[in-house]
């Protein structure tokens, strides 16, 4: 009998992810195909992808931003 079955590793032991139908102590074999991890992003992926909205010239003032001044109209 052949089935196919979802696990997670936790570092020690496979666990699988919905029931299986054996009884206790069965002896299976396993071949394991991992999922490729997801791509990691970038700062700036993150943080474009947020779409904030803010004044086009914050930076310009970034004091008062930071520190609670005054920002010139």
């Amino acid at each position: 009998m052949t089935t196919t079955i979802d696990a997670v590793f936790d570092g020690h032991v496979f666990l699988p992810t919905q029931p299986i139908n054996l009884p206790p102590n069965t002896r299976v074999q396993l071949s394991i195909i991992a999922e490729a991890p997801p791509a990691a992003r970038s700062f700036l992926d993150v943080a474009e992808a947020l779409a904030l909205e803010g004044p086009a010239d914050w930076s310009l003032h970034l004091d008062a931003y930071l520190y609670g001044g005054k920002v010139p109209q």
